[in-house]
Parts: C-alpha cells; structure tokens; sequence
C-alpha cells in the first residue's frame, strides 16, 4: 500500500503538467499573431497605419506585434523581419524600406510557412500573398498634371525625392517626371535631391536646390518627410507663394499649410485603409480564403477650394 502511494501522486503530478502543457498548446493555437513592420515609426503616416491595423486586429480578434525602425533603416528593418521568423508568428505585414534589399527576408518567411501581406511600397519577389497600397504611380502623374495646371505649362522646378531604393516614392517621381515630360513641354525639372528620411535632411537638401537655383517657379516632394522640410526651407528663404509647391501625404503640418496657401495642393493616400487591409487579408489568407494580388488603397488631390468638403474630410480622418 505503502508503495502504491508514490506511484498515485507522480500519475496525478504528471497528468497536471500534461493538462497545463495542453491549455497552453491550445492558447498559443488559439489566437493568431500578426507582426506589422511599417518602414518607420516617428511620421504621422505610418502611425495612421499602426490605427487601421488596431481595427482589423479588434474586428478579427487578432493580436497585432507593431514594430518598426525609428527612422526609416533597412538594416534594423530586415533585423526586426527576422526576429519575427524566428518567432514563429502565425503572418507579417510589411512596408519594405527597400525593394530589394528586403528581398531575402521575405524569401525566408514565405519558405517557414509564414504567409507576408507587403503594403505601401513594393518589393522585388512574388513570394508575397498580396501587396496593399496606393497606386503610387498615378500619384506622381495627379502631382504632375497639378503643377502643369498652377504655372500655366511653363516654368522651371525642382524635386525632392526621398530615398534610393523605397519603391513607392520612386514610381511617384518617375510618375512625375514621365507626365511633366509628355505633357508639359514648357515646364522643365532643372534640378532634384534626396531629401532622405528626415525632415532635416529634408530641409538641407531642399535649400541646397534652392541656392543652386536661383530661378524656380514650382517644387514637387514626393512624401511627408520630404514636404514638411521643403515647405521649411520656403519659409525660411521667404520664397513661400513665390514658388508653387504641390507636396504628397496628409500630416497636420500641411494640411494647415494648404489652408493657409504656403502649399498649393497634397497628393493624398490612406495609411488607415493599407493598415486595415494588410491586416484582414492576412487573417484571410491564415483562414485559407482567397485573397486579391493586388487592393488599390485610393488616392487624391487636396486644394484650398476642396479641403473641406465631405469626400476630403473623409478620407483626412
């Protein structure tokens, strides 16, 4: 009797941690984990996105993983990409820094199984499920035929680009530069500059144009790093109204700066809309449903004469 004693307690110790090892084996399964990783964390854009994701995350009981570089950096983003791999969460939703240099790490999550939504800007493989953002093309074609329109077909500009290698903001200038070439033979881009991912170095790269080029009518900055530190430097440099500026992306900052006249228009997207997005048609594809290639998030023009109508108010909120 004595010995059967022992042998009762260590068949009901082991069942306890069998049970417990069970619930959390069923928790973990339980609850999808989808890591979001936008190319930074500072701007207002990518905190609009960081929202939408909170939606999607509450609408499909969903847990979300937000995490990003501070500034804009490849590297520390290809870390956090890996670290999420080894992590084993259940998808990624990302906006690649760099259309190729992103490359491997998706390549890598796609191979363990873990399915990767990319939003924003796109990146060079098919190993991706669906790929969610503006069309950022026809945004530098609707800034192009803006600045056509406010200098009357003539005149000369400059550009602020924003970084090598971020696939969004170069389909918008080579949208930019493909419709001013066709469609305005009197307009001519005298000058550009990477302005880089802050709005410092925005700035400085923006006064540098402008000290180089003496005669400017019109300035095009392609997101909204670029544009804040660009409608810096026209403040500073007292050329405000003097120099039409059409901007992209819908911070406080320019959105006042519009109202105000300092900015003559906005190329808008939706960070809200790529954030919800990503997220569902993650969850979608976890589910085992067909998801879409491709989901155009929207895009368009803010002015003085629309910023307050209901469809621009809709789309700032």
């Amino acid at each position: 009797m004595k010995r059967i004693v022992p042998v009762v307690i260590l068949v009901i110790v082991a069942g306890i941690f069998i049970g417990i090892g069970l619930v959390s084996k069923g928790k973990g399964k339980g609850k999808l984990q989808i890591a979001v990783l936008p190319k930074g964390t500072t701007h207002v854009f990518w905190q609009s996105v960081h929202r939408g994701a909170i939606e999607a995350s509450k609408e499909t009981g969903v847990e979300i993983f937000w995490n990003g570089p501070e500034r804009e950096d490849r590297e520390k983003q290809i870390q956090i990409v890996e670290d999420f791999i080894t992590q084993k969460v259940s998808a990624i939703v990302l906006a690649p820094n760099d259309d190729k240099a992103l490359v491997p790490v998706v390549e890598k999550a796609a191979a363990s199984g873990i399915p990767c939504v990319i939003i924003d800007s796109g990146i060079a493989t098919d190993k991706y499920v669906s790929f969610v953002a503006t069309d950022n093309y026809q945004g530098g074609v609707i800034a192009a035929k803006r600045m056509g329109e406010i200098l009357g077909g003539a005149g000369k500009i400059i550009v602020i680009k924003f970084a090598p290698g971020s696939a969004s903001t170069v389909n918008r200038i080579n949208g930019f530069n493909d419709t001013i070439e066709k469609e305005f033979p009197g307009i001519k881009i005298v000058d550009s500059k990477y302005g880089l991912d802050t709005v410092e170095t925005a700035l400085q790269a923006t006064e540098d144009l402008l000290t180089k080029n003496t005669q400017v009518d019109g300035l095009f900055a392609c997101n909204e790093s670029t544009a804040v530190g660009a409608l810096r430097a026209l403040q500073s440099s007292g050329r405000v109204g003097k120099i039409k500026m059409v901007g992209f992306d819908a911070g406080v900052l320019l959105i006042e700066a519009v109202r105000s006249g300092d900015i003559d228009s906005l190329v808008v997207q939706n960070p809200y809309k790529m954030g919800y997005e990503g997220v569902k048609t993650a969850v979608a594809k976890l589910q085992g449903k067909d998801v879409p290639r491709r989901i155009d998030t929207g895009v368009g023009l803010i002015t003085k004469d629309n910023i307050d109508t209901p469809e621009i108010q809709a789309l700032l909120k």
